[in-house]
């Protein structure tokens, strides 16, 4: 389970179990439905934080799917920021029952953060990865190749929890944050990497081989 997750699952639990305890001392049906209901949204919040492990491919110039969910969209378009050239971007939707948290698409050094305000759209839309409050990490591989991860709150998502500072190395897989209940995580990949996904596949963060760069 996901250590961010304690600050919302502890107080949800000290809820329940005090919720059960008056319904017992008062013998009320309607406090045992209200605990019932509050139980089941207990156990969603623990299954919503969990933290699996997942095993990191090992091919040459692999780049892993940093969120797991399902992709949305693949776009050619300019990445000004950062990378500062055309990249494709691969878009990949997260709802509540996704693993929402983010891992590092290949081994390289964070050079670049910037976090950014901004609206609570539906996070599938295009306009989201511009649009909506977000995190922006820009990273340089011991190559020199550059990628970005955009961590993008969704309409309900409303915290972006995030570790990876500039200056900071991390290996392929390696997990930098993650963003409460339903989002959408964008990556730009150099253009001429060999993607191995499309439109519609599901993804799983750390594991699942996006793309290939030469």
């Amino acid at each position: 389970m996901a250590r961010e997750g304690l600050p919302i699952i502890i107080p949800i639990w000290v809820v329940i179990i005090l919720s059960w305890s008056i319904a017992g001392f008062l013998h009320s049906k309607t406090g045992y439905g209200i605990s019932a209901i509050l139980t089941l949204l207990g156990a969603f919040t623990v299954y919503f934080f969990r933290d699996p492990e997942r095993a990191i491919p090992t091919t040459a110039g692999a780049v892993v799917s940093p969120a797991d969910g399902r992709i949305v969209e693949i776009h050619e378009e300019e990445e000004p920021v950062f990378m500062r050239t055309k990249a494709i971007r691969v878009s990949i939707f997260l709802s509540v029952f996704n693993v929402h948290i983010n891992r590092i698409p290949q081994a390289g050094t964070v050079r670049y953060k910037e976090y950014r305000p901004g609206r609570f759209l539906v996070a599938w839309k295009e306009k989201a990865s511009e649009d909506n409050e977000h995190t922006f990490i820009g990273i340089e591989t011991p190559k020199g190749v550059k990628l970005v991860v955009k961590q993008i709150a969704g309409l309900i998502a409303r915290r972006i929890v995030c570790c990876a500072e500039a200056g900071r190395s991390f290996q392929t897989g390696q997990r930098f944050g993650l963003i409460r209940f339903g989002s959408r995580t964008d990556l730009f990949v150099p253009v001429g990497t060999v993607l191995r996904v499309r439109v519609g596949d599901k993804v799983q963060g750390g594991s699942t081989i996006i793309g290939e760069i030469p």
